[in-house]
């Protein structure tokens, strides 16, 4: 909590605001905000939500996860688009092979799948 604490102070300190007018904004006490700044203890999801509001940053950042306030950007990737097998049973489930368009749409899909595991 060290690590979050140097990160709250960080923020406070970049607007040049006193633990008492931070405090008062954000609704605790300065007691409590001290606290948290020097790692003695651990502010509500709540309170995390009112600073990256405030702040304009994200939860990311504000965990000291990385260093750009908005946090980092993920490129979800389900595991599942990596086995070709499972993504073609999955396939296999989604349309029905009565259809007279049933293997070609299997084909776009899985080509759509590959293209986007291949970036």
């Amino acid at each position: 909590m060290k690590q979050v604490g140097n990160r709250l102070r960080t923020l406070r300190h970049s607007l040049s605001l006193s633990q008492a007018k931070l405090a008062e904004i954000l609704g605790i006490t300065q007691s409590s905000l001290n606290r948290y700044e020097n790692g003695q203890s651990t502010p509500t999801v709540e309170l995390f939500r009112k600073y990256a509001d405030f702040f304009d940053v994200s939860m990311d950042y504000i965990f000291a996860r990385c260093d750009e306030p908005q946090g980092k950007l993920y490129h979800y990737q389900p595991k599942v688009w990596k086995n070709t097998t499972d993504m073609e049973q999955f396939v296999e489930m989604c349309f029905d092979p009565k259809s007279p368009y049933y293997n070609r749409m299997k084909e776009s899909v899985l080509q759509m799948f590959s293209e986007t595991t291949d970036e």
